[in-house]
């Protein structure tokens, strides 16, 4: 028996190389393939692969052999070649079934590589042995042979466990695939150099042996084997493919339903047929019912939630929208507890591949947005303090009456404005006047008709009325005088009755203005007159009121320069006593010289002075010059009298009006004696707050006299703690005096409390000798009046025929 010796071509060495090489990378990729499947093609995958991987191996060996040249006709025994092709099929199924198992511990991962190391070896040497020849193997060989094997199955392994994951880097693969190609081919060659072959003299082909056209069985192993791993490698990308595209479905489909379960807003989707396919949480949620009862009911079984006329609304904007575009309207429903809610809603089309195959009704509880609107329309238009109509309201409602009557109904237009609530707001604070304002609009509310009369508030202390639907204009006189009237009963506040009045103004149109703008300002201007001619009444407008207006207008104007300019000026009239007719003092009157208009009466600037606020550095004028006048008189050796100064109730509540008193004493040098402040009654609406300021002004040294009393609505509760010094019976009682016997009695009772209290007491406005001699009978001795001397300028108060009377000392 003779040994031969081969030869190896090259060409196909490294075609098997190749193929080792690519079977390699065939079985990583499909590790990842079948790790991730599930089911049926899982299973699919895994014999697919182990067919695959298992023709590879075995296709790698079978070139290899057919590489080496041996000087005979080679013959193979075709069950063996079979049995060989299986072996490695299986334990390729064994491999790839254990790196694709979830957990892989070492001993698995060890046990998994010997059994396919065993399955390599056996069909290496099963191949081997198909041979039609003797052959023997060098031990050492083949044991290294068996041990690169070994080593080769556990790094296949552990490399298709390492790199079984889906996205792993293609260079790390091909690496991966090479080691396991070169570890593989390795094995083979090492198992093939420890062969020798051994052939006979006459060398015949065995029982059962097969002589194969080597050139044919080559080519058709080597196509086989790429086209089936080609195959298998193009079938793991498209599987890759789809798989990645099944994973970016599933991955929208995710983001679709979470943004869907987990939407704020509500929403219903509906198919073509109007059946409702889907309901989100949210909108379960808001109307209070299980899922299960709408999935797969028509879209009407919704109708439950609406009233039938709401219903019939929403039915129709679906029906004529195009279902092809978005339709957003607002719509409200009744919950199952009772609440109405109020809701938006937007039908969005869903289109799939170009048609539009649902709808999806896209539902927004704004409820709770409704009623902050409506919250902030009723502040817009609406007072926040009386709840009435403001400004702008009254605006719109005039207008809109003014066009709807064109020309045919007659409206009446009122501006009221309450007298002597600025007193009551300085005297009380804000929050008291406020709660007055309240009380005020509750009485007009009682007393008119809201079916004929609007009520608003202006601003401030001013309200306003459109007075419509009335047949003369006996009715808006009548409607006027109830509101005087009522506002005339006394409010309580702060334990205190406060008296006010009210003045108004009416325009009527058409007659009066045939616009907004001219009604209000026109009913403005007979307010204005009322005010002007002692409040507490109303007035229609008449055209002599514009010039009044504009009088108006030109003397606020003419009177802040009229301090600068040196046109006021302090006229005094004197107050004497009876019988000796004794010269007691001088009240200070301010008087003004129009350089145009000439002297203007003190009653038609002063209102305005105190409405435009001037009145406080007029005041602080007027006080200053009396009390520099008073010390030039008494530094000339005059008589020293008190010098009397009205106070306005601006001045009276400034915070500081006592320590501004003590500053122009100091300046002009007055002694505080001869000083006398005139209040009135209706400065005292907060008892408490004006005791404190005339304790303030008492403790300078002050004489302090309570002037017009009996005229103000102050309660008697409080007098005999008033430090006043003297009270002055107003004109308005004197100039009756000898005609009626009422105005006698009021006298006398003045007078006979003021003694009672401690106090003296001084009538004003003396005209006639029978008022003298009335007031005499009834013990009053101080008086001042026309009957004794007008109010003269300084200059004009001391004639030299006279010097003897004013001569006395103090």
């Amino acid at each position: 028996m003779e040994t031969v010796q081969g030869t190896y071509n090259t060409g196909l060495v490294i075609v098997s190389c190749i193929i080792s090489v690519l079977a390699s990378y065939a079985a990583l990729n499909l590790a990842g393939r079948i790790h991730l499947a599930q089911g049926r093609l899982r299973a699919f995958w895994l014999f697919g692969g182990a067919l695959s991987m298992g023709i590879g191996i075995w296709s790698m060996h079978f070139i290899g052999m057919l590489a080496l040249q041996l000087p005979m006709q080679m013959t193979y025994h075709i069950p063996l070649v079979i049995l060989s092709m299986i072996v490695p099929i299986i334990v390729s199924f064994i491999a790839l079934w254990t790196v694709t198992r979830y957990k892989l511990s070492w001993r698995a991962l060890c046990v998994g590589g010997l059994l396919l190391a065993s399955g390599v070896v056996d069909m290496h040497y099963m191949g081997m042995s198909a041979m039609s020849m003797t052959i023997t193997y060098n031990p050492w060989l083949v044991a290294l042979s068996v041990m690169i094997a070994l080593a080769a199955s556990i790094a296949a392994l552990g490399l298709m466990r390492k790199l079984r994951l889906e996205g792993s880097r293609l260079g790390y693969k091909l690496a991966s695939a090479l080691i396991m190609g070169a570890a593989i081919a390795g094995m083979h060659y090492t198992g093939m150099a420890a062969a020798r072959f051994h052939v006979h003299d006459h060398h015949f082909p065995l029982l059962g042996g097969s002589i194969v056209d080597m050139d044919k069985l080559m080519l058709i192993i080597t196509l086989s084997s790429l086209f089936l791993i080609g195959f298998t490698i193009y079938g793991a990308f498209i599987d890759g493919r789809l798989n990645q595209k099944d994973k970016m479905i599933r991955s929208q489909e995710k983001w679709y339903r979470a943004l869907y379960e987990n939407n704020a807003d509500g929403i219903i989707s509906i198919n073509t047929e109007e059946i409702i396919t889907d309901m989100n949480p949210a909108i379960l949620n808001l109307i209070g019912m299980e899922r299960e009862t709408f999935i797969g009911s028509p879209v009407t079984e919704i109708q439950r939630f609406f009233d039938p006329d709401t219903y019939r609304e929403v039915r129709s904007l679906h029906d004529q929208s195009e279902l092809s575009t978005a339709l957003t309207y607002e719509t409200q429903i009744l919950h199952p507890q009772g609440q109405t809610l109020h809701l938006g809603v937007v039908s969005v089309p869903v289109f799939v591949d170009g048609e539009v195959t649902g709808t999806h009704l896209i539902v927004r509880d704004i409820t709770r947005q409704k009623q902050a609107q409506a919250q902030i329309e009723h502040l817009a238009y609406h007072d926040e303090l009386t709840g009435l109509p403001n400004r702008r309201q009254f605006d719109t409602i005039v207008q809109e009456r003014i066009e709807r009557s064109q020309g045919t109904e007659r409206l009446a237009v009122m501006v009221l404005d309450i007298d002597r609530f600025k007193m009551i707001n300085d005297s009380l604070g804000h929050a008291y006047g406020d709660a007055f304002l309240q009380k005020v609009s509750q009485r007009i509310s009682e007393v008119i008709d809201p079916s004929m009369a609007t009520l608003s508030r202006m601003g401030g202390d001013e309200f306003a009325l459109i007075c419509h639907s009335f047949s003369s204009d006996i009715e808006v006189e009548e409607a006027a005088r109830r509101i005087v009237s009522v506002l005339q009963v006394p409010c309580t506040l702060k334990d205190n009755d406060f008296y006010v009045s009210a003045s108004i103004g009416i325009a009527m149109y058409p007659e009066h203005g045939e616009s907004r703008e001219e009604l209000i300002k026109n009913a403005d201007s007979a307010m204005y007159e009322v005010k002007r001619g002692g409040k507490n009444g109303y007035r229609f407008y008449s055209a002599e009121l514009d010039e009044e207006l504009l009088f108006k207008i030109e003397i606020e104007a003419d009177l802040r320069k009229a301090v600068e300019r040196g046109e006021l000026e302090v006229y005094y009239q004197p107050q004497y006593r009876m019988p000796n007719r004794e010269l007691i003092g001088m009240e200070a009157l301010l008087r003004w010289h129009h350089p145009v208009r000439g002297m203007v009466s003190p009653g038609q600037f002063v209102p305005i002075a105190e409405e435009t606020g001037l009145i406080m550095d007029i005041g602080r004028w007027v006080l200053k010059e009396a009390c520099r006048q008073a010390k030039a008189w008494h530094e000339a050796g005059l008589t020293k009298v008190p010098v009397s100064v009205n106070l306005s109730t601006q001045q009276f509540h400034q915070p500081d009006l006592d320590i501004e008193i003590e500053q122009i004493l100091i300046e002009t040098g007055l002694d505080p004696k001869y000083l006398e402040l005139e209040i009135t009654e209706s400065m005292m609406m907060d008892a408490s707050a004006s005791i404190e300021i005339m304790n303030r002004l008492k403790r300078l040294g002050i004489r302090l006299s309570l002037d017009d009393f009996g005229t103000g609505y102050s309660s008697l509760s409080y007098l005999s703690r008033l430090p006043i010094s003297r009270l002055k019976i107003d004109r308005s009682f004197v100039m009756r005096l000898e005609e009626s016997g009422t105005e006698q009695a009021i006298v006398t009772t003045i007078i006979a409390m003021a003694y009672s209290l401690g106090m003296d007491v001084i009538a004003e406005g003396i005209e006639t000798e029978g008022q003298l001699r009335i007031l005499t009978e009834e013990r009053c001795l101080e008086f001042q009046g026309y009957y004794f001397s007008r109010p003269l300028p300084p200059g004009d108060l001391f004639p030299t025929d006279d010097w003897s009377l004013t001569k006395r000392g103090a």
